[in-house]
């Protein structure tokens, strides 16, 4: 399993129920990522999708206990343990969590590979997923050139997890 967000230099993510940054490199690099592939998020993650409707071009999945959330176009985890049992049916190199800050911390141990557009600011964010610089098990392993949109340098950073857990 994989994990993609972008952070604020306090590994901020969110803000308001909202991303942070709007930056269209990011956008199509999540696009690029993600595309064909499972994504794995929270209830809130998804009312802030745009028209809160599910990603195109990808297996939606939702994770939430509310039995009288029922979207179209999802498919629906009610528990951890049920999210665990469903992405059993998956190759775990196709899913990715794209948020919220409860989700990437809960299952964080359970990627293999955390892709992160690092941003250099503080965004003044109330969401923030734990950091993995200096995280036991987890190193760098790619790093892009950096870039910049309306004063916003950003990199694209690929982290990997030496010590994969199960869901638990």
């Amino acid at each position: 399993m994989n994990l993609i967000a972008a952070v604020d230099e306090n590994w901020g993510i969110g803000k308001d129920g909202g991303l942070l940054f709007h930056i269209p490199e990011d956008r199509k690099y999540f696009k690029e990522k993600t595309i064909g592939k499972v994504v794995v998020m929270g209830r809130g993650t998804f009312a802030s999708l745009p028209g809160g409707r599910p990603l195109l071009g990808r297996t939606n999945i939702v994770l939430s206990a509310d039995p009288s959330f029922r979207p179209e176009g999802v498919i629906l985890a009610r528990s951890i343990g049920g999210l665990k049992r469903m992405l059993q049916e998956y190759d775990s190199n196709t899913v990715f969590v794209i948020g919220g800050a409860s989700l990437y911390n809960r299952l964080l141990e359970s990627c293999r590979y955390a892709y992160i557009t690092k941003v250099e600011c503080g965004a003044n964010a109330d969401r923030f997923m734990h950091t993995l610089d200096g995280r036991a098990g987890w190193r760098l392993i790619e790093r892009s050139a950096p870039g910049n949109y309306n004063g916003l340098a950003f990199t694209f950073n690929v982290y990997e997890n030496s010590d994969v857990k199960p869901i638990e």
